[in-house]
């Protein structure tokens, strides 16, 4: 690996990979859109060029004089205005990408999928990178194209002979969480005291930084047409606010409400997002498919590329610190206001639970 391109690269895990490979020695390109948000890779000696996986001609000129590939661009959000852009992005511009790297005789690749790639296991059994994926009723847009891509993606390894890898990253969190992520936004709104509803459910958390290392450990040791899972503590969604809110210093308490019942909210917030165009704190869909206890095995990384993960409450007080540093925290809002009147009103409802 002398040289390696790095779709994705200003983005929250693609900017932690791009340091990765710089402290291994690795020259980089970074793929960047143009006009995009490059706090991320403030200060980072990189060659930058500008491009779009929806444009094939852009890609193809990233592509020339680089061995490796990262490929990492996607679109990694509950909810947009225009979910065709799931569609283009995450689905026809992966396909793009693999493309341009068979025309051009890349010699590793490292595809960025997702757990929402793979299936889930009954219960809080662990998932791992067998489970049949099983989320073909009423999927949300990232699942459903974070898995059609995937699967292409492996096509092209196993039957293509294309010289890839996949990595399902989990639940990552971590400092340089600029949008913020999905995981990033729960965290922000629990340390805001503005999110105290919870669930029966559960995910995976991951910071970035072992989810970047992971990266480069599947270049340098994955298998070709091979999936590795880049994870580390399954936790309950109540575990994980009451960590997060111990991490931040708040003394919280937290309502446990049925899963139908935060479905339903979580469907009040995406008709309020349609109505205001501002994103929801969260969806029906995202709420239903996190109370499957979305737990993984991460053994398999463990044993083939010696992924070792570190302690992630300590990494979640990293996250907590630059929240705060980067102005984050404390911060109030419209959904700090919807979500106290919501929990008001759940105190006084005569819910079943």
């Amino acid at each position: 690996m002398k040289k390696a391109l790095v779709t994705g690269a200003a983005g929250f895990i693609g900017s932690n990979v791009v340091r990765e490979l710089l402290e291994e020695g690795v020259e980089v390109r970074a793929m960047i859109l143009p006009g995009e948000d490059m706090r991320n890779l403030a200060g980072v000696d990189v060659e930058k060029i500008e491009g779009n996986v929806t444009d094939v001609g852009s890609v193809d000129a990233a592509l020339k004089g680089c061995d490796t590939l990262f490929h990492l661009a996607a679109i990694y959000c509950i909810w947009v205005p225009d979910r065709s852009c799931f569609f283009k992005v995450n689905l026809q511009g992966s396909r793009n990408v693999l493309w341009a790297a068979k025309r051009a005789g890349t010699e590793k690749i490292v595809y960025t999928s997702s757990i929402a790639g793979l299936g889930i296991a009954p219960g809080r059994q662990l998932s791992d990178e067998t489970t049949e994926f099983n989320q073909w009723e009423n999927p949300s847009d990232y699942v459903l194209t974070k898995h059609l891509s995937q699967q292409e993606a492996l096509t092209f390894a196993r039957e293509d002979g294309l010289p890839l890898v996949v990595v399902n990253p989990c639940f990552p969190y971590g400092e340089g969480d600029i949008a913020p992520t999905p995981t990033g936004k729960i965290m922000l709104d629990i340390a805001n005291g503005s999110q105290f509803l919870t669930f029966e459910g559960g995910v995976n958390i991951v910071d970035v930084k072992d989810v970047a290392r992971g990266h480069v450990l599947a270049a340098k040791h994955g298998e070709v047409g091979e999936m590795y899972i880049l994870g580390n503590q399954n936790v309950t969604i109540q575990e994980l606010m009451e960590m997060v809110a111990r991490v931040a210093g708040l003394d919280m308490k937290f309502i446990k409400i049925p899963v139908p019942v935060a479905v339903l909210v979580g469907n009040l917030f995406e008709k309020i997002a349609d109505a205001t165009g501002v994103p929801p704190i969260s969806t029906g869909k995202e709420m239903a498919y996190s109370a499957r206890h979305l737990f993984f095995d991460i053994s398999k990384a463990r044993e083939k590329l010696g992924y070792d993960p570190g302690p992630p409450e300590e990494s979640i007080r990293r996250s907590i610190d630059w929240y705060r540093r980067e102005g984050y925290l404390p911060q109030k809002g419209a959904y700090q206001a919807l979500m106290k009147a919501v929990g008001n009103l759940l105190k006084v409802l005569p819910i079943p639970g």
